[in-house]
């Protein structure tokens, strides 16, 4: 497992269309997932300590977020193959258990991963009602443990200005988490 950080946030980067199955049987698109103020795309997965140190708190960001217009996405790019806890039929269990309140996509080829630029999971790409990327840092101080109930709503208070101003921070603090599991091509 190796511990990445994001890059820096590429302000005004377009979001990146995209289709893929849902574990609802659904299949998705980039219009699909948008709401009235702009998206929130994030690469996560089930088996990564850091995902699971701020699911909880992610839940209730995404949800208070949607009160604000904007919505959110999971992607899931790791490969199965060689991490089981990671398979379609574990992303159904987990988002059951955790009360996903979005769109929970698996992309089996990695091709939206590699053409987002993501590295880890978590990673977090917030962008503006025009689709253009405002945020790419972290969700809280949280590390493989949550952070303490009382610390800064990073990605929530930098998502609430995008939909207010249609602009992120310029002071983002990286996410950090386990690397994507890229398949041997």
């Amino acid at each position: 497992m190796a511990l990445l950080e994001t890059p820096l946030c590429d302000f005004g980067t377009p979001a990146i269309d995209f289709s893929l199955p849902g574990i609802d049987g659904k299949t998705w698109t980039l219009e699909q997932c948008r709401g009235p103020n702009g998206l929130l795309v994030m690469f996560i997965c089930n088996h990564c300590p850091y995902v699971k140190a701020i699911q909880e708190r992610l839940v209730r960001d995404v949800r208070e977020l949607r009160e604000h217009g904007i919505h959110a996405v999971g992607i899931m790019s790791n490969d199965p193959a060689d991490y089981p806890e990671d398979s379609f039929d574990n992303m159904k269990r987990v988002a059951e258990r955790c009360g996903y309140p979005f769109p929970y996509l698996f992309d089996a080829s990695q091709d939206i991963a590699r053409s987002y630029g993501a590295v880890c999971t978590p990673d977090f790409f917030g962008y503006n009602r025009n689709l253009e990327l405002q945020y790419r840092g972290r969700l809280d101080a949280s590390r493989k443990d949550a952070a303490p109930t009382d610390a800064r709503r990073d990605l929530y208070e930098a998502m609430k200005q995008v939909a207010l101003t249609g602009q992120g921070p310029q002071e983002q603090i990286p996410s950090m988490g386990c690397s994507i599991k890229w398949r041997d091509r």
